[in-house]
């Protein structure tokens, strides 16, 4: 994990964003191109970083990993039911939303596993190999036994909320009621200098705009 994140950072980056879907939002009888297409305008997986989402756009690397959906052939209707194969539909979709970014991405044909233990806290809408059905079942629906599952890492301006409210959180507190603290070895001046080197990182992720509004902050600080 920290080789794959120094992959994916640059620019004096040191931090990635994880992100996942599970499962993957695929409906049951659709081709993967058919569940990509439905999500141009946003992605179909969440933040599980605690940083503020923000609006598709934002990514400078990231890789992605995709189990346990194939493609089907089908007439093709998009740009991305005209690729040949699984691997060629995730990285065509991610180069249309993340126009610029290094991305990378892998397929894996085995999905991901539920059985016992596994909890069962699935919506009645999937079928036992975790997709998504167009309407509740007429009876009791069956334990999930296995799940579609997308993964990702980013290196993305969501993180600038995250460690600049790091640095401003810890520049608020009172070093002189932390005396075991400074009395293990660390240095008054060590410390401040880690303070400024967070914020000088959370500048590393911003976007032009972002930018601006750094310098304003510095300008109030």
């Amino acid at each position: 994990m920290m080789h794959l994140a120094e992959t994916l950072n640059f620019s004096g980056r040191k931090v990635v964003a994880a992100w996942a879907s599970v499962p993957f939002p695929a409906v049951r009888g659709s081709s993967l191109p058919d569940t990509l297409c439905a999500y141009q305008q946003d992605v179909p997986w969440k933040l599980l970083s605690s940083c503020r989402e923000q609006k598709v756009g934002g990514c400078f690397a990231q890789s992605v990993v995709l189990r346990g959906i194939g493609k089907e052939r089908r007439q093709p209707t998009s740009p991305l039911h005209a690729c040949e194969s699984t691997e060629q539909i995730l990285q065509r979709y991610l180069h249309t939303v993340f126009p610029g970014a290094f991305s990378t991405s892998h397929v894996l044909e085995q999905p991901c596993k539920t059985l016992p233990p596994y909890p069962q806290f699935f919506s009645p809408l999937l079928t036992r190999q975790g997709f998504v059905l167009d309407k509740p079942p007429t009876s009791s629906s069956a334990a999930v036994e296995s799940i579609p599952v997308l993964a990702a890492l980013q290196s993305s301006p969501v993180l600038r909320t995250l460690l600049y409210s790091l640095y401003k959180d810890l520049q608020k507190l009172n070093t002189r009621r932390w005396a075991s603290f400074f009395s293990d070895g660390v240095e008054q001046d060590d410390f401040q200098e880690a303070l400024q080197q967070l914020r000088t990182l959370s500048q590393c992720y911003e976007t032009g705009s972002e930018a601006d509004e750094s310098e304003d902050e510095a300008d109030s600080d």
